[in-house]
């Protein structure tokens, strides 16, 4: 059961840091100024999320160890405030693309 939940968040580790590459490369060639913020906020989105699936990987999938744990705690306050950030931006580059 723990080697299937390794694999599992494995592979969402790998298609978050796959969808941050796309919408990071996004960003960068966007000419117009709110597509380009669009994307970033979209590429923080897809960085907390693959945040917070690492610290779940190291806190909870391995035996653990107070530096294991610390350096999951690090990447999860990380991870929530890229998602936040993200998130925030997203709603906030959405409604000027509305206008």
């Amino acid at each position: 059961m723990v080697n299937a939940l390794q694999w599992f968040f494995s592979i969402l580790v790998v298609v978050t840091v796959l969808f941050s590459a796309l919408y990071s490369i996004r960003s960068r060639r966007a000419r117009d100024g709110r597509l380009r913020g669009l994307y970033a906020s979209r590429m923080n989105i897809s960085m907390g999320l693959m945040l917070i699936f690492i610290a779940i990987i190291q806190m909870f999938m391995f035996p653990g160890s107070s530096i294991r744990v610390a350096v999951g705690a690090v990447f999860l306050l990380l991870g929530l405030f890229n998602l936040f950030a993200g998130l925030r931006n997203h709603s906030h580059f959405t409604r000027l693309m509305r206008q």
